[in-house]
This record gives structure tokens, C-alpha cells and sequence, in this order.
């Protein structure tokens, strides 16, 4: 049993344990109330005795000519949150109610009168249910727990069902992380793996080294008319240190940077004319040694393998073109590397490491991988159903307008690639 108390006007949250009350068992009404000879009146909203109670609407406390001393809820569900006004009069729960859960509200006030407190005080209690939806929708997250990803990489949110107030989702998706970042959520509506996906991703790159959290406060969320949310999802990760690749499919060389700085530069093969490897700034995105790769004529085990496309775009080993490799493009699209920087890289590479290809005639295609960074910031904040970026901290995150934002320093070829050399899919 979960008991989660918010005292005074500044809104502290501790564990605390409830006070008797002195509340009617009324019948759910709009809200339960209290009321002295001093005229202090408190009041909770859902009633007492509610049942089939909406989720989104919270758990409002109010005090007429008084004020909040504490308010304290008991569930067995999620812990519940809230903040206080500046004047002591009004609490109200931070996220959706749990679906489908019991709550009991006990509140305390002190009355007040010109020049002071009265000294009169009133406990007030509601104990109500929330409804039990007759859908559900469930969201899964790809990052793993503790799991170490590139700079690039975003917070990938899969929804098995489509959601039609993305606006009431987005707001229920907090982001914590170590170093500040200002980002946005973006709607994929459908993507690779879901009917719909959303995806954090920074104004720029995270800084390395980040320690990120992701909490989705879902549970009770109606996502559309009648399917709610009904769980909380949480996981934490860790943005590893930056590697990122700028190839060039005119000059047939590749650079390496790490931590930006240029530590590699290696002669390349990108895709012959008529399978030319498609402009774009791509995230890596899984790796194998060797990996199985078949085409016209042939199959054939590809060692230290590193995807960038869903569509087979590979960085790998090819030792088979060693020759052209620095001079021309005789690949069927992969990047192909000499033997022993291919594994160089392979051995360096987490999910997430931005991959540019650059000087290509040929258009990368948005979704053909991970390509949030096909965007540039502009266009990806108004992928955000609240319209809104994403302050992000230690303490969490806010949504602010983008006109807020400071304007980034100008980006470097390391940030992104020409972001109007893409085509929608």
C-alpha cells in the first residue's frame, strides 16, 4: 500500500500516514466537503464513494477561507504526486490516476480570517475507484535496461494500438537526464515495428557520457476514445562516448571521429551507379560477424558488419575490394572497408552512432532506418503533438515553446547531413 502526503503551501511531497476523517459516505457526487462554524470548507473532487471515476481528471483538493496542511492519498497503485498553489488552496495530482484502482484521500486545512489563522481546522476523507476500461493500450520501449547506446540515438516508443490524442500521451512522457539537453518528441504514425511510434530525440546530439531515464506515466491515459494506458513504463540507459562516421561517396574515403576529434581516415567503396548509397545522417543500428548478405548471384558470409538502413545498407568488411577501394564505387550499396579498419570500427560501435553519407546523387528515403536526424530541428519540433520542445535535466523535464529555446550554435558536418537531401516515405 502506497501512501504519498503533500504538506503545506509549498507543495513538499513526503510519506506520511492519513488522519482520521470526518467525510459523509455520499454517493459520488462532483466532489466531498467539510465545513466548520468558521466557514472553512474543504473539498474533494472525486467524491467520496465514486465509482467508474475518469482517470485523467486527477484528484483536485481545494479549502475555502482556509488553508491546505496536508493532503495525503492511499493506493495500492502508483505512488500519486501533486503540487500546491502558491496560496495554500489548491492541490492537484501531477499524472493520470491508475486504471481500474482504489484511492483514498485525506486532507487537512487550517481556516483563516483577516489579520491570521483561525486555529479552526477540518479533515475531509473521499475514498472512490477509477473505471475499468474495456480496451487497453500497452507502449514497450526499445532501449534496454543499463544498456549503452551512441549520441544519436532516440527514445523509441512503440504503441500497439494507434493513438489518436497523441497530445494526452506526450504529455504523460517525462525524460530525466544527467547532463541538460533541450529536444522534442516526433510522431511516426506508422513506423517500423507498431501502428505508431514516438521518438525523443535532442536539439543536437546528447553529450557523451549521459545517463538518461524515461518514465511514461500511461497508466490512465486515454490514448483513444476508450483505450487507456494501463501501466507505467520506466527504463534507464546510458549514452556511451561519441563515434561518428562522415563518408563521402565522391572522394571514396570515410572519416572516424571520436569524442570529436578525427582519428581515422579510411578509403572506402560505397554503391556502384544504379545501387548508389543513399545520402542521409543514419544511426547504426545492429551488427554482425560475419553477416549473411545475398544479391544477384551470390550469398555470402560478410564479417564485422555494422547496419545502418532497414533496407541492408551496411558498413563491413570487403576484402574482395580492396583494390577499388579510395579510387571508385563498386559496392551494391554497402560501404565497404578495408579488413582490418572495418573491424576497428565494428569493435567501437554501440546502437546509436551517427553514420553520414554525403556527395551521392541518390536521396535517402525518411524511416529507412533510424532517420530522426534527416530533420532538422525546426521541421522535427512540429512533429511534436503539443508543438512544444523538451527542457530536460537531473530533475525531469518541461515542455516549453521552441521560441523559448536558444538558438543553437550553427551545426557542423558532425551533426547532421544536407537535411533536404531525403525523400518521405
Amino acid at each position: 500500500m502506497t501512501t504519498v502526503a503533500v504538506c503545506g503551501a509549498l507543495g513538499l511531497v513526503i510519506t506520511a500516514c492519513s488522519g482520521g476523517g470526518n467525510a459523509p459516505s455520499g454517493s459520488g457526487g462532483k466532489h466531498a466537503s467539510s465545513k466548520t462554524n468558521s466557514g472553512l470548507v474543504v473539498s474533494i473532487t472525486p467524491a467520496n464513494g465514486s465509482t467508474d471515476t475518469t482517470p485523467g481528471q486527477g484528484i483536485t483538493v481545494t479549502a475555502a477561507r482556509g488553508k491546505l496542511s496536508n493532503v495525503n492519498v492511499t493506493t495500492g497503485g502508483d505512488p500519486v504526486s501533486g503540487t500546491m498553489n502558491s496560496a495554500g488552496t489548491v492541490w492537484h495530482s501531477t499524472w493520470a490516476l491508475d486504471v481500474s484502482q482504489s484511492y483514498t484521500v485525506t486532507a487537512k486545512a487550517v481556516g483563516t480570517k483577516a489579520g491570521g489563522t483561525s486555529g479552526k481546522t477540518v479533515t475531509q476523507t473521499a475514498a472512490f475507484k477509477t473505471l475499468t476500461p474495456s480496451q487497453t493500450f500497452s507502449t514497450t520501449i526499445y532501449e534496454g535496461q543499463d544498456a549503452t547506446y551512441g549520441v544519436g540515438m532516440p527514445i523509441i516508443l512503440y504503441f500497439s494500438q494507434q493513438i489518436t490524442d497523441k497530445a494526452a500521451v506526450e504529455r504523460a512522457l517525462q525524460v530525466t537526464s544527467s547532463k541538460p539537453v533541450v529536444g522534442s518528441w516526433y510522431w511516426d504514425d506508422p513506423c517500423n515495428m507498431a501502428p505508431v511510434c514516438a521518438y525523443f530525440r535532442p536539439e543536437n546530439y546528447w553529450p557523451a557520457h549521459t545517463q538518461v531515464s524515461f518514465t511514461g506515466h500511461l497508466n490512465g491515459v486515454e490514448g483513444a476514445p476508450g483505450v487507456y494506458g494501463d501501466h507505467t513504463l520506466t527504463q534507464s540507459f546510458t549514452i556511451g562516448s561519441s563515434l561518428i562516421v562522415v563518408a563521402s561517396t565522391a572522394s571514396h574515403f570515410m572519416n572516424l571521429y571520436s569524442n570529436g576529434s578525427l582519428i581515422d581516415h579510411w578509403p572506402i567503396s560505397t554503391g556502384r551507379p544504379g545501387d548508389n548509397t543513399p545520402n542521409g545522417t543514419y544511426l547504426t543500428i545492429d551488427k554482425g560477424n560475419p553477416v549473411i548478405m545475398k544479391g544477384p548471384g551470390y550469398q555470402l558470409p560478410v564479417p564485422w558488419s555494422v547496419r545502418f538502413t532497414w533496407s541492408g545498407d551496411y558498413l563491413h568488411d570487403a576484402y574482395w575490394s580492396v583494390g577499388e577501394q579510395g579510387f571508385t564505387n563498386v559496392s551494391h550499396g554497402c560501404v565497404n572497408m578495408p579488413p582490418a579498419d572495418a573491424e576497428i570500427y565494428y569493435k567501437m560501435e554501440v546502437p546509436g552512432d551517427p553514420v553520414t553519407i554525403t556527395g551521392s546523387p541518390k536521396a535517402g528515403t525518411f524511416d529507412n532506418g533510424w532517420t530522426q536526424w534527416f530533420l532538422p530541428w525546426g521541421k522535427y519540433v512540429q512533429g511534436s503533438a503539443l508543438g512544444e520542445a523538451v527542457e530536460a535535466g537531473p530533475s525531469g523535464s518541461t515542455f516549453v515553446s521552441p521560441s523559448a529555446v536558444p538558438a543553437s550554435a550553427a551545426t557542423s558536418p558532425l551533426l547532421t547531413a544536407d537535411p533536404h537531401n531525403w525523400q518521405a516515405s
